[in-house]
């Protein structure tokens, strides 16, 4: 693959794009959006004819890595297509994150479409507190479609929770073990202050990643490895499990300095970083230039310029940032 022309002013090559294929999602999840969500007019959604014309232009300026998101990306219609489209783009790691309820259908005909690793996000074993979390989610049938995942054989198959204190922090150990019983890597994720919610209060609910680090290790032992997703997370083995249990901190271990990726929303607003509202219209250079990539690859190349060295997350619970996950693309 060509190597990359992305690269910011601060020198950081840019290779990892993750793609928004919806801000719709079948379940409301109570860090990521409001119970009432306004959802975006069909005229204003990237089609996905659009979001793989943006695909394939970021491959032709070095991208090794997809990773599709939403929302929920299974609820778009025909996405399949647009896997089987992504999958010929000779990346060497195309993946998705999914909420897992539409898995035990779909893992099968996705893995068969050319997508080589997922990303479920599973935030409590617990089925009240499931529903509680999720709003609208069946613990169940997540369940099932983890081992649907497992089945169809994905190459990487990993969870992802989000750590609140007094909602699910004492779940950790239970976590853990679950995934070790699957065989599945884990990442724990510190709650990223995005959209105004009611629920709780995102200062007193941060538990940082090394809270959940102690939590595990006063029950396995937690090796540092250098291994890389090519994304932000901090990796640890077990020396008795093949797993990997991951850790993304963005208020308490910066990862800014080595920041590879960038984010497409649904509406085709490129943003160079989650932690801030600096961003470039894809949507209009690609609606105005719907025969030719040439200024779609411009844009994209200038748009390095305005990456900016790194977020400024704070953990007092105040919200920088208006939009919700849901928007943005997890």
């Amino acid at each position: 693959m060509s190597q990359s022309k992305l690269t910011d002013r601060f020198g950081r090559t840019v290779n990892y794009v993750r793609l928004s294929v919806t801000d719709r999602c079948d379940f409301r999840c109570v860090y990521c959006m409001a119970e009432e969500m306004t959802f975006l007019p069909r005229q204003q959604v990237l089609t996905l004819e659009e979001i793989a014309r943006v695909a394939k232009t970021f491959v032709s300026l070095g991208t090794e890595k997809i990773r599709l998101t939403g929302g929920e990306p299974l609820v778009r219609k025909d996405i399949l297509e647009l896997v089987k489209e992504i999958g010929t783009y000779g990346l060497r790691d195309f993946a998705m994150t999914t909420n897992g309820s539409q898995l035990p259908t779909m893992a099968d005909p996705l893995r068969k479409a050319g997508l080589k690793r997922l990303n479920i996000s599973l935030d409590s074993l617990d089925p009240d507190k499931f529903a509680s979390i999720t709003r609208t989610g069946k613990l169940s049938r997540v369940l099932d479609g983890i081992d649907a995942a497992k089945d169809a054989g994905f190459e990487g198959i990993k969870l992802n929770t989000v750590v609140m204190k007094g909602g699910n922090d004492h779940e950790v150990p239970d976590l853990v073990e679950f995934a070790r019983k699957k065989g599945v890597d884990i990442t724990f994720i510190e709650e990223m202050p995005l959209g105004e919610i009611s629920e709780h209060d995102r200062g007193q609910a941060l538990c940082t990643s090394d809270e959940v680090r102690d939590i595990i290790s006063q029950r396995h032992e937690l090796v540092a490895t250098t291994e890389d997703s090519g994304g932000p997370a901090r990796y640890y083995r077990m020396p008795d499990s093949s797993i990997k249990v991951g850790f993304i901190s963005p208020h308490s271990h910066n990862f800014c300095s080595t920041c590879n990726r960038v984010r497409v929303t649904v509406e085709g607003r490129l943003l160079l970083c989650l932690g801030n509202e600096h961003s470039v219209d894809l949507r209009r250079v690609l609606r105005g230039h719907p025969v030719t990539d040439d200024k779609l690859r411009q844009a994209i190349i200038d748009s390095m310029d305005l990456k900016p060295e790194k977020h400024h997350f704070s953990s007092e619970g105040d919200v920088q940032i208006l939009r919700f996950m849901n928007m943005t693309g997890g």
